[in-house]
């Protein structure tokens, strides 16, 4: 944890935040998306759930539709209603923490609400052309799965995951460049979620690359309870697990993680 405080202090931590950070806040589960896309296209929800994983039944949509702009407008309209996100305490420690970058791989606006909210400057990068507006000493919060203003940037069914999974956009060029010279701090990812855990592996190969010229970072996944099976895998690619001693709820353990990190 020392290490971690130390990479905190001098602004060499970049936080990567997951779904569990949105969830927080009352965002719907990924099963209510798979309803929507459903009756989208006129098929019983508990029947087009059988079809396939989100990704497949997405790309199924995409395909019928045309394109995922129906179903990213009711997104961006059902995810940013009813919501004051002055209430989430997770947020208001992100948007005060001394974090250089956020990347992100939510869809949705709150951590740049967040950052409107307690006004505190920041650029967003979703894709090649944002990359130009990055400013000296301004945080970057970096959209990694896309943006809902930008419906092309969006990695939301089976073709755009496996284009990710290639690692080679400007935006997994930038990530890389970053992470060898900063630590990195994952909160709100499951640790079952294939699409984390490869980022992790493509990483570590990467970091072992340059591990010879003693610049391989120390990086972290905090979760709410221990996995001593996920701790030793994630070891192995150079990444420590972090995870609450007291706090079996998910929420209240990132909270109490996240104060103590940026207060204490």
């Amino acid at each position: 944890m020392e290490k971690l405080m130390e990479a905190y202090r001098q602004k060499r931590l970049i936080l990567f935040v997951g779904s569990g950070v949105s969830a927080n806040i009352g965002l719907p589960p990924w099963r209510q998306l798979i309803e929507e896309i459903a009756l989208q296209l006129d098929y019983d929800p508990d029947v087009f759930d059988t079809y396939g994983n989100f990704l497949s039944l997405a790309e199924y949509y995409r395909i019928r539709k045309g394109n995922i702009g129906p179903l990213r407008s009711w997104m961006d309209r059902e995810w940013h209603k009813d919501i004051d996100i002055r209430d989430s305490e997770i947020h208001r420690l992100i948007v005060h923490g001394r974090f250089p970058a956020i990347y992100t791989t939510n869809y949705d606006r709150w951590l740049e609400n967040a950052h409107d909210a307690y006004q505190v400057d920041y650029v967003k990068i979703a894709n090649a052309s944002d990359l130009a507006k990055a400013r000296d000493g301004v945080r970057q919060i970096v959209k990694f799965h896309g943006d809902f203003d930008d419906d092309a940037s969006l990695v939301m069914d089976e073709t755009s995951y496996y284009e990710r999974l290639q690692f080679e956009t400007p935006l997994d060029i930038k990530l890389r460049a970053d992470t060898l010279s900063k630590a990195v701090l994952f909160i709100g990812y499951s640790l079952s979620d294939t699409n984390i855990r490869l980022l992790f592996h493509k990483l570590s190969k990467i970091w072992r690359k340059h591990e010879t010229l003693g610049v391989r970072p120390i990086s972290y996944v905090f979760t709410h309870k221990p996995n001593p099976v996920q701790e030793e895998i994630l070891s192995q690619w150079g990444i420590r697990m972090l995870y609450s001693e007291d706090d079996d709820e998910p929420g209240l353990a990132l909270k109490n993680f996240l104060k103590a990190l940026v207060e204490g």
